[in-house]
C-alpha cells in the first residue's frame, strides 16, 4: 500500500505540477549550447551560404514587380534621359551625355534593387521566416551572407544588362578590358555599401517603421543632384560643393573616366572613403540588428 501510494502520489504531483515555459530567446541559447561544431565550420558556411544564395535569387526572380524595378526600369529610365537629355548634356559637355546617364542609371538601379531587398527582409522578419531559419541547424552566418551575395548578384547582373542598352545609345569603353572590369567594381563597391547600409536600417527599426519612403526620397535626391544628370557647372553655384562630394557624383565621375578616359586619382579616393565609411557604419549594426530581429518574439 505504502509502494502503491507513494507510486500514486509521485504520479500525481507529476501530472499536477507543469514544465516551465522555454521563451523563445531561451531556445535560442539552448540551440546554441547543442550546436555541432560542424555547423559553425567554414565548409558549413560556404555550402549552407550557397544553398540560401539559390533560395534568395529564385525569390528575386519570382518576385515579377521587384524584377521589373531592379532591370526594365533602369533601362527604361536610360533610354528616356538620352532622348529627353541628351542634346542638352552633350552640348553643355562637350561628351556623348551616354557617359554620365549609364553610370548614374547603374547606381541608380543598384540603390533601388537594395530597397526592395530590405522590403523583401522586413516582410521575412514580420511574418517569422526570418526567426524560423536563424534556429535551423546551420551556419548562423549563412543567411546573411546569401542575402548580401544576392544583392552583388543583383548588381552585377543589372550592371551588364544596363551596359549593353548603354551600348545601343552610344557608351564605349575606349580605355581597354582593365578599365571595363574597374568601372563593374565600382558599381559592385557602391552598391555594396549601400545595400549593407539599407540592410542595417530594415533589421534595427522598428517592423513598422517607414524605412523605404525615407530611403527612396534619399535615393531620388542622390539622383538628381550629381554630374551624371547635368554637369557640375549647372548647379548653383552654393550647391556645387555639395553635389561635388555626394556618394553618387565621384562613382559617377571614376566610371565615366574608367570608359571614355580622364583623371582617376581624386574620384577614387573619394569612392575609397564613402564606400569604407559607409561599411564602417553599417557592418556592426547590420550584424547585431540581425540577431535580434531573429530572434525577437
Amino acid at each position: 500500500m505504502s509502494t502503491s501510494s507513494a507510486g500514486s502520489g509521485g504520479r500525481g504531483s507529476t501530472g499536477s505540477s507543469s514544465a516551465p515555459a522555454i521563451g523563445p530567446r531561451a531556445f535560442v541559447a539552448t540551440s546554441e549550447a547543442i550546436r555541432s561544431p560542424m555547423e559553425t565550420s567554414l565548409k558549413a558556411w560556404w555550402v549552407q551560404s550557397l544553398a540560401l544564395l539559390g533560395r534568395q535569387i529564385r525569390v528575386f526572380v519570382r518576385d515579377v514587380p521587384t524584377l521589373a524595378q531592379s532591370l526594365l526600369v533602369p533601362a527604361l529610365s536610360m533610354i528616356m534621359f538620352k532622348v529627353v537629355l541628351g542634346d542638352a548634356i552633350g552640348k553643355a559637355t562637350g561628351q556623348d551625355s551616354a557617359y554620365g546617364t549609364v553610370p548614374l542609371v547603374i547606381l541608380v538601379g543598384a540603390m533601388f534593387g537594395s530597397i526592395a531587398s530590405a522590403t523583401r527582409l522586413n516582410n521575412e522578419r514580420r511574418t517569422g521566416l526570418l526567426g524560423r531559419l536563424y534556429v535551423l541547424p546551420i551556419n548562423r552566418a549563412a543567411d546573411l551572407t546569401s542575402r548580401l551575395a544576392s544583392d552583388l548578384v543583383r548588381i552585377l547582373t543589372t550592371t551588364l544588362l544596363l551596359l549593353a542598352v548603354g551600348h545601343l545609345i552610344g557608351f564605349r569603353f575606349t580605355q581597354g578590358l582593365g578599365p571595363a572590369i574597374g568601372l563593374v567594381v565600382v558599381a559592385l563597391a557602391y552598391g555594396a555599401a549601400f545595400g549593407i547600409m539599407t540592410l542595417a536600417l530594415a533589421v534595427n527599426a522598428s517592423p513598422g517603421a517607414p524605412i523605404v519612403p525615407y530611403l527612396g526620397m534619399l535615393s531620388s535626391l542622390l539622383m538628381f543632384f550629381n554630374s551624371g544628370f547635368s554637369p557640375l557647372s549647372a548647379y548653383p553655384e552654393w550647391l556645387q560643393p555639395i553635389v561635388a562630394n555626394q556618394p553618387m557624383t565621384p562613382a559617377i565621375d571614376l566610371m565615366r573616366a574608367l570608359a571614355a578616359g580622364g583623371p582617376l586619382t581624386e574620384n577614387l579616393i573619394k569612392v575609397a572613403v564613402w564606400t569604407v565609411a559607409l561599411l564602417a557604419l553599417s557592418v556592426y549594426p547590420a550584424l547585431r540588428g540581425y540577431r535580434l530581429a531573429a530572434t525577437a518574439r
